[in-house]
Parts: C-alpha cells; structure tokens; sequence
C-alpha cells in the first residue's frame, strides 16, 4: 500500500494575481537549496541569495513579498539586510529563520526543526496575512 504524500494548499497571493514572491537568504547551500524546494512546491515564487549583498541587489532590483534570512556567523549582515527590506517603498515581510541550535534571536524569528516543514509553512502563511493585513489598513488611512 501506498502513502499518500500531504501537502499544503497554495500560497494565497498578496495584493494581485500573481503569486507570493519569497527571496530566501541563506549562506549554506542546502539549506537555500531545501527551502526553495519546499517553497515552491507550497506554491510560492522563489528566488534566492547565497549572502546580504547578493540579496540586497535583489531586493533593490525587485518586489518580493517575504525576505526570508537564514544568515550565520555575521549578525550584522542580517539586520543590514532586512533594515534594508523594511526600508523599501513596497515594505516586504522580513523573517529571520533560524533552523534550532543556531542561536541567533530576533522578535521576527521563525524557529523551526530542520524536518518540520508544516510548521514552517504555517509561520510563513501566518507573517504573510499579517503583512497584507497591515497593508490595507495603511491603504485604507491613507484613502480616508
């Protein structure tokens, strides 16, 4: 008898037609190469950077919903990093991931076990929705 794999729904997208746009940072390449697979079979777009500098042209260059850091050894890189993001006029969502036993923090930090891909997925779903939500509500003052 065969297993049948479980997945997660799509990603739903954030303000249009197209789909969640997601740049993962990572410095060590299985772990780029592990969260970009499992992003985009979640049904996000995703790009990615091996270190801040790649990233931070990326994300001058272009849009991205989510910013999601797993940078080790230089803290500084990583707050460089999302600072910038957080700075850009379309304001992504910025997460720090930190795969357990990497002892980094952060109030914006999705902790997860290296094998519990649900749970990651829902973090993300979860920081997306809060930043649409913020979203429209900057929308709808400005708007009034």
């Amino acid at each position: 008898m065969r297993s049948q794999e479980v997945t997660s729904p799509p990603a739903m997208p954030i303000g249009g037609r197209n789909a969640v746009r997601i740049l993962v940072v990572a410095d060590r390449f299985a772990a780029r190469l592990a969260l970009k697979g499992v992003l985009e079979r979640s049904g996000y777009l995703v790009d990615s950077a091996a270190s801040s500098a790649e990233a931070m042209n990326k994300i001058e260059a272009s849009q991205f919903d989510l910013v999601l850091c797993d940078i080790h050894g230089d803290a500084t890189a990583g707050e460089r990093l999302r600072t910038l993001a957080r700075s850009q006029p379309y304001r992504p969502a910025t997460a720090h991931l930190r795969i357990s036993g990497d002892g980094a923090g952060g109030s914006d930090e999705v902790s997860v076990e290296p094998v519990d891909v649900p749970e990651l997925l829902t973090e993300i779903t979860e920081l997306l929705a809060l930043r649409a939500s913020d979203r429209a509500m900057r929308l709808a003052r400005v708007a009034s």
